[in-house]
């Protein structure tokens, strides 16, 4: 049976990815701060008994290590990160680049074979190269926030580490991720932003007019592709999105249609770092995962609404 240890598994999209791992017949270790977590994620989890555990242990804890020894992880997944609004530089450094530096170590220490580490499409800042983006633009990518900024140092541990202590990755860029478990309060995530608003009759916040575009990608097909990379995707760095770009100002629409609201939202001022344009291109995911999406956004946007309306 082989052993999976996931940092960040209780959140959004850590819980979904143990409640995949388990379903397959392996073992799981989940640990998280639960800083933005929730143990209610985890629910599905814990129904597989013994073969599923959860810390809560932040990743900079100095037990962590023993964790690892302990248990012996195969695949160590890497999701845990940092979730501040607005950013600050030295607290994101501390969980994006010291915590993963954590990690690698201790997933060398126990003799781990891969680490899959899940890295974000705001890596790429506001590029200059065509959209949907390859990962050939990460070369010249320039980010816009300190979060990406860990992630991009990310790329660059991962490589020195696989070279220098055979420890094997594979880096999965998600573009923007939306679906079941992602909460309106944890501040991250514009579909539970602008769902949570229409259901509860609330006047959603645009930021800026709305024109800017985004890549979402249901957390299934998300979770799918991390999967995957277990096994697949050596040394790789994988964009895994839609390659579709859809206007913030159509999202809404589009919620508010499924939700049967017919307020008009706010219009705000954008966000420091806020990105004009993001979409991904997934054709070296379709090779080196065997991945591609198969959720219809409108779909994706009606399971979610159902979600928080049970919720």
């Amino acid at each position: 049976m082989t052993t999976f240890l996931v940092t960040g598994g209780a959140g959004f999209i850590g819980s979904h990815l143990c409640d995949r791992l388990l379903a397959e017949g392996s073992r799981v270790v989940a640990v998280d701060d639960l800083s933005t977590g929730h143990v209610g994620n985890l629910a599905q989890a814990r129904a597989y008994g013994q073969r599923f555990t959860f810390y809560s242990v932040d990743i900079g804890a100095e037990g962590l290590g023993a964790l690892f020894v302990r248990y012996q992880p195969e695949v160590v997944y890497h999701l845990a990160a940092c979730r501040l609004k607005p950013p600050e530089a030295v607290t994101e450094a501390r969980t994006g680049v010291l915590g993963l530096l954590a990690v690698l170590q201790a997933s060398v220490a126990c003799g781990a074979r891969k680490v899959v580490f899940a890295s974000s499409a705001s890596v790429y800042g506001e590029s200059r190269a065509g959209y949907p983006l390859k990962e050939t633009a990460l070369a010249g990518a320039r980010p816009l926030d300190p979060g990406a900024i860990s992630k991009k140092l990310a790329e660059d541990y991962l490589r020195f580490f696989a070279g220098t202590r055979d420890l094997d990755f594979a880096s999965v860029v998600l573009s923007n991720v939306y679906g079941p478990r992602q909460y309106p309060v944890d501040g991250f995530g514009v579909v539970a932003a602008f769902a949570g608003a229409t259901l509860s009759g609330r006047q959603a916040v645009v930021f800026g007019d709305g024109s800017q575009t985004r890549d979402f990608l249901f957390v299934d097909d998300a979770v799918n592709a991390l999967a995957l990379a277990a096994n697949r995707g050596s040394g790789k760095t994988v964009n895994v999105g839609t390659g579709v770009e859809t206007p913030v100002s159509g999202l809404y629409r589009m919620l508010a249609g499924i939700t049967g609201h017919r307020g008009e939202p706010r219009f705000g001022p954008l966000p420091p770092g806020d990105r004009a344009r993001s979409a991904l291109d997934g054709s070296r995911a379709a090779v080196e995962l065997g991945w591609k999406p198969w959720t219809h956004l409108e779909d994706g946007l009606r399971e979610t609404v159902a979600y928080l309306r049970s919720n």
